[in-house]
């Protein structure tokens, strides 16, 4: 069976409800009271009904395959550890990066340590992939079937690596380490980190009288990053929101009740510990301490098919990994949360839990090893929790990623912080909460926490300018209703633009050269968003690159703790920016005919023969709605990285919701459902969520049925 291909009327999608019979788990044109049906909507939404959990894993299985099938399989075989032996030398340094942190291993002890129900869940996930990738083997590229089967540990290992091994550190680390570290002398290295925006709204702010809460983290269009939007409903469960693909549980979402979002939060749980080696071990606390040493085969595909066999050899120390050796020192990299298997249980018990009573009650178990959670209820009742495992740091400031002494008991943690000990806000005198990934202590104001009474190395101090434009879309509103809270985040203000072209527009005006005075009539005329049709957005993006290539201080005030919202400000070296100004205005010129080319006319959304213009920018220049490109060639950009999911949630009687995601549900080749969000995300509009049975069949594409193949 090909999957379905609907017929387009402008946007709308011909709804087309397909009869299937087969086997007894096949699906079946009629679903009774004793099958698992998967009622799918013209956006590609996935709405599972299911009598038991199991059932209800086993659908999300069938259903994350239909529209990912081979991302995930790639997915899976790379988090054994086995990318090389499937597709060759491109995944070598992947497959090295797993089995150095033990992913696969660690997945069948986190296995062995789910209970009889887990089990069971992460089994019937894996099977309702497998079923759907034999039944529809046409489906799934040659090339990632030699993956097929997968299992429950495949499951938890794919968990592992996207979470504690892409988030909190990631392989990226190693080629930092490589290019950086210098045995005996002092290095930091730069914290790879996604990006997000995250509301909660309470009554007092609200012009309804109800919470609000806004959902929209920022990632990559591609690969692990890929989110999956998808509605649950079985015996204590109906639950809307996302999951990133092959992770079997939503990690955003909200149900009747309550509902919670996640920022990549400012939280350091990996650390390098610097080693001096000796007589074939390491020196630690005066004497040689031995590695636990281990050798594992990697297996590489050669382009005739062949395998080539490389041995790798893992050292362990009492920090944890070797990962790097030079000079007779090494690096060896502790992470938190290796030893929390719970991670999917606490995120499904989230998606269950009725109050905040419960939610926290949830949340203490701390099995999620970073994000801030941001949450709002019916009852008015809204959170924001910094959140994840924090180790218990001997002493110093934040950020440990410099290299830590390792030759000393001095300077191992052991202990993590409780939840308690955890910077956390709830139901503000403000009325509002906030997080842009910034550290916690700007997340409302009247600011609510105080850093001083937290051990400095909990988060950084700072406040950069997407957070400060986050927070003064809040405080400019005191009733703030679901249609301005969705208005508020499509926003491509330049937060930047209004710190520096205060000072730049006088002294650029006064000017004795013409291409400097034209520019600023430009920028003077600029509306100071990134819209698609924003003149002068694109003049100011090129003018910011020249400045900060000239200088590595750009400001006249830099940031500060006593001004958060006003600064930075101005400009430091005027005369700089002047000739930086020039500099840019040239090349814009040159590249694209005019100063005042419109924003949307270089950067655009496209995926395959889809082609849109964009809005939205890169975080750097403040934007809310923020974007990455990559190159395109001839002066253009695509849309790569940001903006992903979007979710606006008012808790009203019956809950209302909209939703976007930004690249569609689905990645498979042929589906109907790639890409089919991006016109919508062009014209910075949502869709409706739809929850209910009569909502979902009046927007239905085709349906599923099952009888249970889950004992």
């Amino acid at each position: 069976m090909r999957f379905p291909t609907p017929l387009l009327y402008g946007s709308a999608l011909l709804v087309l409800v397909l009869g299937l019979s087969g086997c007894s788990n096949s699906p079946t044109d009629q679903a009774t009271g004793e099958q698992t049906e998967i009622l799918w909507d013209t956006w590609g939404v996935p709405h599972i009904f299911a009598n038991d959990n199991s059932s209800l894993f086993y659908a999300l299985g069938w259903a994350q395959a239909r529209s990912h099938g081979n991302l995930i399989l790639r997915l899976y075989g790379q988090a054994r550890g086995r990318g090389a032996e499937y597709w060759g030398e491109a995944y070598l340094a992947r497959d090295r990066w797993v089995r150095m942190m033990g992913i696969p291993k660690r997945a069948k002890d986190w296995y062995e340590a789910q209970d009889i129900q887990w089990k069971q869940y992460l089994d019937a996930f894996a099977q309702g992939i497998n079923d759907y990738a034999r039944k529809h083997l046409d489906q799934i590229s040659d090339e990632v079937e030699p993956v097929l089967p997968v299992n429950g540990r495949d499951v938890l290992a794919h968990s592992q690596r996207v979470i504690l091994f892409s988030f909190v550190t990631s392989p990226g680390l190693l080629q930092r380490v490589n290019q950086q570290w210098n045995p005996g002398q002092s290095a930091r290295f730069t914290r790879e980190t996604g990006g997000s925006n995250g509301w909660a709204i309470g009554p007092s702010r609200s012009a309804s009288g109800n919470a609000l809460l806004l959902s929209n983290p920022h990632l990559p269009w591609s690969d692990l990053y890929l989110f999956y939007e998808t509605h649950l409903v079985a015996p204590g469960v109906n639950a809307y929101g996302t999951a990133l693909v092959g992770i079997p549980i939503l990690g955003i979402a909200f149900n009747d009740y309550l509902g919670w979002t996640h920022t990549v939060n400012a939280h350091d749980g990996d650390d390098l510990y610097e080693l001096t080696l000796a007589e074939g071990g390491y020196v630690w606390d005066g004497r040689v301490r031995e590695f636990e040493t281990s050798q594992e085969i990697l297996k590489v595909r050669e382009k005739d098919g062949t395998l080539r066999e490389e041995k790798l050899v893992l050292r362990q120390s009492i920090h944890g990994p070797v990962i790097a050796e030079k000079n007779g020192k090494a690096l060896a990299l502790r992470i938190v949360g290796l030893e929390q298997s719970g991670m999917l249980a606490q995120w499904w018990d989230m998606v269950r839990a009725r109050s905040l009573e419960e939610f926290e009650a949830v949340l203490r178990r701390l099995q999620l090893p970073m994000f801030t959670v941001m949450y709002a209820d019916r009852d008015g009742r809204i959170l924001h929790l910094f959140g994840g495992i924090t180790p218990v740091r001997p002493a110093g400031d934040w950020d440990w990623s410099g290299i830590v002494p390792g030759d000393t008991s001095e300077t191992l943690w052991t202990e993590t912080h409780g939840y308690d000990e955890l910077p956390k806000v709830i139901d503000p005198e403000s009325g509002w909460l906030q997080n842009a990934n910034d550290p916690p202590w700007t997340t409302t104001f009247p600011a609510v926490l105080d850093a001083n009474q937290f051990p400095r190395y909990m988060a950084p101090r700072r406040m950069r300018l997407r957070a400060q434009r986050s927070a003064r879309m809040l405080m400019e509103d005191e009733s703030i209703t679901f249609e301005e809270l969705i208005q508020y985040k499509h926003s491509t203000r330049m937060e930047l633009a209004d710190r520096l072209l205060d000072d730049l527009l006088p002294a650029a005006q006064k000017s004795t050269r013409d291409r400097v005075r034209r520019a600023a009539q430009v920028l003077g005329s600029w509306d100071r968003n990134a819209d698609a049709d924003s003149q002068g957005a694109v003049l100011f993006e090129a003018f910011v690159q020249e400045l900060n290539r000239s200088r590595s201080d750009i400001f006249a005030r830099n940031w500060s703790e006593d001004s958060p919202l006003e600064t930075p400000d101005g400009l430091a070296d005027p005369v700089a920016a002047l000739e930086a100004l020039e500099t840019a205005a040239r090349r814009v010129e040159t590249d694209y005919g005019a100063l005042d080319v419109e924003w949307g006319k270089i950067h655009r959304l496209r995926m395959g023969d889809l082609d849109f213009p964009a809005n939205g920018g890169p975080d750097s220049l403040g934007i809310f709605r923020a974007l990455s490109f990559r190159e395109l060639g001839q002066g253009l950009k695509q849309a790569a990285s940001g903006d992903s999911f979007v979710m606006a949630v008012e808790f009203s009687n019956p809950v209302r919701a909209q939703a976007l995601l930004s690249y569609g549900n689905a990645s498979q080749p042929d589906s109907p459902f790639r890409g089919d969000q991006l016109e919508l995300f062009s014209r910075k509009e949502l869709r409706p969520v739809w929850r209910t049975r009569e909502e979902i069949e009046a927007n239905l594409a085709f349906k599923e049925a099952f009888k249970s193949p889950v004992p």
